[in-house]
Parts: structure tokens; sequence; C-alpha cells
């Protein structure tokens, strides 16, 4: 993160004797990225993080991903997949490559503590509340919240109700765009959100447990340690890592007279792929502007896109909703739907001025395997829709 925090106590300098009120001493552990060369915090341990009793493979089967053959653009509605398991395990695997994993999740279970030592998760709630738990500390949750979970923090997901989430899986960090951020990590002026935006845990979240089993994510598969104590046992931690939410209605979209391509609606970046936040925002207002997105083929990405809310102009006799997904291939030319454009332009003249859609959309720069709830959910009918008058 571009930012300092402390929460709870912390000794007045690194590495030195921070004892208990019983005389004994805290443990320290260190996270950090990219070894002891990037951004890290510094966790104060009531006892020894590294105390395991068991460990034990977990069976995941196959990857379940099957290449998008024959090329076609699809539309996969998630509303019509059944709520199962939780946060964790009841992710629904959408699509995937060797960068990032996509998937969705509808639950009221709480989870198990968990780990992914593979790589961050932003996980993006698309309805419902949570309460996030880490050994960071706490967060209330809700619709419109991303949270990006940086990668080896133990955390569970405690669901009050019925809950719906996009959930992305990188290979690696996600972080804000470095043209957003100055040569020290501050957001500059012209970024689209701040550091004021982001909400993160304000104090030490307590819990007592022994022997308190840890699924855990790695390379190889996924492991269930059991750890001697409670992982929530941190009494204060600081440094420029840690879990935060952003909601997608603090985006501050970016305008231009004529149509604005997405990367002004760049949210964050990972490995092979970019988040962008599309929000209710101005129509564009060039006197001759078509307000709508044109026809494109990005040569060297794919764009998934999850639909959020709001209402669609450009998707109009498509079948497209809230709760859909597009996927848009490499290969492939997409655009508005046959009369959307003419339909948008006779809007403004009526005096529409603004957009009501808000979604969440990730170009992939490798092609995007296709998961089997994406199949299972899919409308067989969507790739051809272009061909057909409005």
């Amino acid at each position: 993160m571009p930012y300092y925090r402390v929460v709870g106590e912390v000794p007045e300098k690194r590495h030195v004797q921070f004892r208990r009120p019983d005389g004994g001493l805290y443990q320290e552990e260190l996270m950090g990225e990219e070894g002891f060369s990037s951004d890290s915090s510094l966790l104060y341990h009531r006892y020894a993080p590294t105390a395991i009793v068991k460990a034990e493979a977990v069976d995941q089967g196959g990857s379940g991903l099957s290449p998008n053959l024959p090329l076609s653009p699809r539309h996969f509605r998630t509303q019509d997949l059944r709520p199962d398991g939780d946060l964790v395990s009841g992710r629904m695997l959408l699509a995937g490559n060797s960068d990032v994993r996509i998937s969705y999740a509808a639950t009221s279970a709480p989870s198990e503590l968990y780990r992914d030592s593979m790589g961050d998760e932003c996980v993006y709630i698309a309805s419902g509340r949570a309460r996030f738990e880490s050994a960071y500390g706490a967060m209330e949750v809700g619709e419109g919240d991303y949270v990006v979970v940086p990668t080896g923090a133990i955390h569970r997901w405690v669901p009050d109700g019925p809950v719906t989430a996009l959930v992305i899986e990188a290979s690696g960090h996600i972080r804000p765009p470095k043209r957003y951020l100055s040569q020290h990590g501050q957001f500059l002026e012209h970024a689209p959100y701040s550091e004021r935006d982001l909400r993160a845990p304000a104090e030490p979240f307590l819990v007592d447990g022994e022997e308190v089993a840890v699924l855990v994510r790695t390379r190889g598969g996924l492991t269930r340690l059991t750890y001697a104590h409670h992982p929530f046992d941190v009494v204060g931690w600081d440094g420029c890592l840690y879990p935060y939410a952003f909601n997608i209605r603090d985006f501050e979209p970016i305008v231009k007279r004529t149509h604005a391509p997405p990367p002004v609606h760049q949210t964050f970046e990972g490995p092979g792929f970019v988040i962008c936040s599309f929000c209710p925002r101005p129509l564009d207002f060039h006197p001759d502007a078509v307000p709508i997105p044109y026809n494109h083929h990005n040569v060297d990405s794919d764009e998934f896109m999850f639909y959020a809310g709001g209402d669609y102009t450009a998707r109009k006799g498509s079948g497209i909703d809230v709760g859909s997904v597009s996927l848009h291939p490499a290969g492939f030319t997409h655009g508005p739907q046959p009369g959307a454009v003419e339909a948008v332009v006779e809007a403004v003249r009526q005096g529409l001025s603004t957009t009501s859609e808000m979604a969440v959309m990730l170009d992939t720069f490798r092609p995007l395997d296709l998961g089997p709830a994406a199949l299972a959910c899919e409308d067989p009918g969507y790739a051809w829709t272009w061909a057909v008058r409005a």
C-alpha cells in the first residue's frame, strides 16, 4: 500500500524486546513482498506464529479450465448459479489463465480461516454485507466494496445474510496503477481516488483458541495446517502492507467531450491484467458526440465484464442484465448492439445527460480459458446478437 499505518500496540523501535504484561516476549512476524525489498508490515503475536501441530493435503481436483473454442464472445448469467459453500470453498470458477482466476460466489455461510500464498486477492462484493476478519483486524464490508487481501494474510469471511461476490485471485500482487502514484507512493492529484477513500482495520481483532485449522493455498495445491494457537492473536502491527477496502462509488470518473477508452476507468493492476470500474458519470458532451463505446478489437487482451448495476444502454437487445458477465476475447471485434448508437443519440437529444451503469472489468493480457461455472450458466445465443437488427 502507498502509505504507512499503525494499529494497536507496537514498540518504539523495530526488532527490539517487546514484552507482554506477564513479562514474556511478544513474537514478531514480518509480512513482506519480494523478499525483503518491497512493502511490508511487522505484526506482534501473543504466541509463536510458526507453531503448527498438523499438516494435511486437501484434494482440489483439476484446474477445471478449458479453452475458449470455438473462439466466440460469451455471455454468462451468474444470477442462475446456485449458492454453495462459503466465500472460499464456494467459489465457482468462471475463467482463468496462468495470471489470474475469476470466480463467482453466492453464500450466507462463514468461511474457515484461509491463507492464499499464491498471490493477492481482490473480492468485489456485488450484494450483501460481511465482516472481513484477519490477523490485521476486522472490517465491515458491503455492496460495491473491493476488498484487497495481500498474499499470505490469514483471514475469514463472516456474511451478515446472503452475499454475492466476484473473486479475483492473482498470481502476484494487486496494486493501484503506477501512473496514479508519486515516486514515493502518494496518490497524485489526477488519480480517480485517494488515500481518504481506502478503509483498513483500525484496531486489533483478538481471538483465543488452540489447535485452529487454516486452509492454505500454494502453487502446489491446498493444505490444511493446524496451528497451536489461533492466528488472530496480534496485539499490534505497523507498515505498508495490509488488507483494505475501496468502494466503487468512491471512484471519480474521468470524462472527455467524446467517448473515453477503458484505461480512464482503471482501478488496480495485477500481473498480466488490469481491473477497471465503470461508474455513473456525465455523458460525453461534444455536440456531435456518440456517447457510447465504439466498435473495438483489443488485439492483446481478453475483456471480462461483470455487470454490477444500472442500465446498460450499449447492450440493449443482447440479454445482458445485472449479474451478467460478458467475455469478449482477442480475435473478435465487439461494440454496441444493433440500434444502440441511434437510440442513445436520440436519448441525449431528449435530455439524457448521465449514465447509470456500474460494472467491474478485467482486461487480461493472456487468453482466458473457461471455467465449469461459466459453461453451466452460458447464454448460447449471445454471439449472434450483433447480426439481429433492433
